[in-house]
């Protein structure tokens, strides 16, 4: 009987540290849930607005909105108990995440989004509504000062007695020289070009060489190379 005892008293402590959950009124988690959603949505705007990678993915950008209320649910939770917030640790430290991210850049914005619920979650709304749009307008500028100067490989075949006119017209273009395969007579060149304004004139100047066999430009940004 003392044994059950002792089990009704845990019991009864137990209910009466998880009164503090009565704290948190159904209208703050309404509210933080909406901002939250609002957030995620605006992390997944910019995501897709400033996407420069080689294939871009709905279903990854989609995890950044849920991720965002997520991590609103767990902070609001921990807050509400220290006991439950300490057996949420250790359940958490088992999950473990095994996809590949090509982009350090979906670390960074996985990393935003798990702030912004942090700071949801504790109810500092200022900090996750500023500091989303400050985060935002970086990433929009630094996107558009790279397109003002975007890197392209160019791949050129051509035989040998079109190599002086090659040579003038990649003069006259910034470039960098990545490969060149020389076979009998047929020399085959990939070089690194940076255009501006989409001037891409000189891809038809080179095809109307004689002696120019292929000619092929490629959008470049370190991902991937034909």
């Amino acid at each position: 009987m003392g044994e059950i005892t002792n089990f009704g008293d845990l019991f009864k402590k137990s209910v009466l540290e998880l009164e503090s959950f009565k704290q948190v009124a159904l209208l703050e988690i309404v509210i933080a849930l909406l901002i939250a959603f609002a957030l995620g949505m605006f992390i997944y705007w910019t995501y897709y607005k400033t996407f420069r990678g080689v294939v871009y993915s709905h279903n990854y950008n989609v995890t950044f909105v849920i991720m965002t209320m997520l991590t609103t649910l767990i902070i609001m939770t921990i807050s509400t108990n220290i006991v439950l917030s300490l057996g949420m640790v250790g359940a958490l430290s088992i999950v473990r995440f095994r996809t590949a991210v090509k982009d350090p850049m979906d670390i960074m914005y996985t990393f935003w989004a798990v702030a912004v619920g942090i700071a949801t979650g504790a109810k500092i709304y200022p900090i996750a509504i500023l500091g989303s749009i400050a985060i935002s307008a970086v990433l929009f500028f630094l996107a558009k000062r790279k397109g003002k100067d975007a890197p392209y490989l160019l791949v050129i075949q051509y035989e040998g007695k079109a190599n002086e006119q090659v040579m003038v017209t990649l003069r006259r273009i910034k470039h960098v020289l990545k490969s060149k395969t020389i076979r009998k007579d047929m020399t085959e060149m990939t070089v690194e070009l940076r255009l501006k304004d989409d001037n891409t004139a000189f891809v038809s100047e080179l095809s109307s060489f004689d002696g120019v066999k292929d000619v092929a430009l490629v959008s470049y940004n370190g991902d991937y190379a034909p």
